[in-house]
């Protein structure tokens, strides 16, 4: 069964960075396309980067050229390298798997972890 640990968020200045880091655990996470989204107070959750099993990555309008994406498979871990950071990336950050066998993501959220940037 599928398991998500988000880690790495934290208070941070603006136009500071933060690492984020989610360990996955009863998968193959080869066989997975992996996510992170977001969440603010008052707003619907995300997407705001993405990489293919294969290492493609995609990224919100919002993120691209301050935010990467990557994986190490041999760790089972997808990271979100955020840098410049700025107060509208406040949110709780989520990670989440698309099995590229079916297409379908995992129909649950772990805890997340919270990122807050100040002003």
């Amino acid at each position: 069964q599928l398991q998500l640990v988000e880690s790495g968020g934290g208070l941070v200045q603006a136009g500071g960075s933060l690492r984020l880091s989610c360990a996955a655990s009863g998968i193959i996470f080869s066989m997975y396309a992996m996510d992170w989204y977001r969440q603010a107070p008052g707003k619907q959750r995300e997407l705001v980067a993405g990489i293919t099993s294969g290492g493609s990555t995609d990224y919100a309008d919002s993120v691209k050229g301050r935010f990467t994406i990557s994986r190490d498979n041999a760790k089972n871990t997808v990271y979100l390298q955020m840098n410049s950071l700025k107060p509208e990336d406040t949110a709780v950050y989520y990670c989440n798997a698309n099995s590229v066998v079916t297409g379908k993501r995992f129909p649950y959220w772990g805890q997340g972890t919270q990122v807050t940037v100040s002003s």
